[in-house]
Order: structure tokens, then sequence, then C-alpha cells
């Protein structure tokens, strides 16, 4: 039975960059060996989450209390189906978007124990959240995080607007990309998934 893997495109922006990014994510994912990883993509702003508005803590659920709203219930049963994840994130401000954040929060019996990956992007890859989002998911979340961190840095000029203001990947960052150490990282990244889905389970 193959292990599933969600791709989660974490920005909720219109228009948003990170639809393209993940996408370009995704084609590497494709030139992997064939193996026992079936990776879907997902995407926060699918399912339309409200600021956390459950009258329950997440950690009590669903072993103390259940969920209340239709959102939290669907973001949570489609979170529990897969068995390791790997998040495509922007950079705002200096952090995590608050979407992003929002969404990992909602739920918190869903991820334990489980491997994660975090690729980030923007005008300097994203290096902040990147590590904001990684600290979170493994001291809080108790997930085992993936030791490749990729960062995707914009190229500098007019493809850093495009994708600010239009939400598009602009050929210059592309050219970047392709050439440079992300996609291998990329790939690293899934090993890593891979060996701790590997490990006995508890």
């Amino acid at each position: 039975m193959a292990n599933r893997i969600a791709l989660i495109t974490g920005s909720t922006r219109t228009p948003r960059v990170g639809s393209d990014v993940a996408s370009w994510v995704l084609e590497i994912l494709k030139t992997r060996p064939s193996d026992d990883l079936e990776i879907e993509p997902i995407a926060i702003s699918d399912y339309n989450l409200p600021v956390f508005d459950e009258p329950v803590m997440p950690a009590m659920v669903p072993a103390m209390k259940q969920f209340t709203h239709e959102h939290s219930k669907k973001w949570s049963a489609k979170i529990a189906s897969f068995q390791g994840y790997i998040f495509v994130v922007p950079e705002y401000n200096g952090s995590l978007a608050g979407g992003t954040k929002n969404a990992v929060d909602y739920l918190y019996n869903e991820w334990p124990g489980k491997p994660v990956a975090v690729i980030s992007y923007g005008t300097k890859g994203g290096n902040r959240a990147n590590e904001h989002l990684c600290w979170s998911l493994e001291n809080v979340m108790k997930m085992k995080v993936a030791a490749t961190k990729v960062m995707l840095a914009f190229a500098p000029g007019t493809d850093i607007f495009a994708a600010i203001n239009e939400g598009v990947l602009g050929e210059d960052t592309l050219k970047l990309w392709d050439e440079g150490a992300g996609k291998q990282e990329i790939l690293n990244q899934v090993e890593e998934i891979k060996a701790v889905l590997a490990q006995p389970k508890d």
C-alpha cells in the first residue's frame, strides 16, 4: 500500500505565486525513481478556514471532544489521511504567513510522529518562514522534520514584482531555480521522508 504524502500550498493570497511554486515542485517530484509514495497536491486556500473558531482545543480532538464546524472536520479528515507532508510556504513580513500558521494550528493529533519537509520562497528564499515553521512543527506538533531545508529566492528585479503583484513566476526565477541546488535538495527531502516512514512503528 502506498504512503500518501500531501504537497501543501500554504499561501492563501489572491493572486498567489504559491500555486506555481508548488507546481514546479511537483514536476521535480515526478522525476524521482518509482517508489511507494503517492504525492497529492492540496491547497490550504481550498478549505476556507477562518481564524480558528472552534470551541474546543485541537489537542482534545478526537479522543475527548469533536470539532463542531464543517470546515474543521474536512481539514482534519484530509490531513489525517496522509502519512507525510511537504509544505510550500511564503514568507510575509519576516515570518510565516498567517493563513499557513492558522491552518497548522487548527489541528494537533493529526500531526505528531509524521515526517514533514518544508520548502519556502520569497525575496531571500523565505528563510525566516522556513525556520519558524520547522521549529513549530518539530517542537510543538512533534513531527519529524527533514534535515534538508529548501529556500527558493526570486530573481531580483521585475520577477519579484510579478510574483508579489501578479502571482506569476518569472522566467529569470525559473531559470535560476532550474539551474540551482533546489531540485536535488527537494529530492533529498523525499528520501528523508521515506527513511522516517521505513522506521518500525512504535
